[in-house]
């Protein structure tokens, strides 16, 4: 067995939540030109799906790259019990000021999750708005 290769390990989640993407600094025909429907006043709904990849060397200690169950609970704390059936723009803060695009949301989870993880190790977020959209950060 070759423990100097590198090996991934991937966690899916699923959270649902609102957003409306608007520029406060443009006029609302730019906004609705820009955004379309996203720019529903009344916000619209989302069910994202989350890919958090994780991939480093394995400890040879453990036989883990990262603990399965630590990286869950990591995910569950600070992404979904803070973004699940929420108002991203009313009840997330750091989208008070930022846009809440897919781009945005997936940059948002990767600071949330990166200061919680290993240096060591490498991470990747994939985030699907839809079926057919999705982000990965970083690229």
């Amino acid at each position: 067995m070759n423990l100097k290769q590198k090996v991934a390990v991937y966690r899916k989640e699923h959270f649902n939540a609102a957003h409306r993407l608007n520029n406060p600094n443009w006029s609302d025909h730019r906004n609705k030109s820009v955004f379309g429907k996203c720019n529903n006043p009344n916000y619209h709904g989302h069910n994202y799906d989350l890919i958090v990849k994780v991939s480093g060397f394995v400890d040879k200690e453990t036989g883990y790259l990262m603990d399965m169950k630590i990286l869950s609970d990591l995910i569950k704390e600070k992404i979904l019990d803070r973004f699940d059936h929420m108002n991203l723009n009313l009840d997330v803060e750091e989208f008070k000021a930022l846009n809440p695009t897919a781009e945005n949301i997936a940059m948002v989870i990767y600071d949330n999750l990166r200061t919680e993880i290993s240096p060591d190790l490498d991470l990747k977020i994939t985030l699907f708005e839809t079926e057919r959209n999705y982000v990965e950060y970083p690229a």
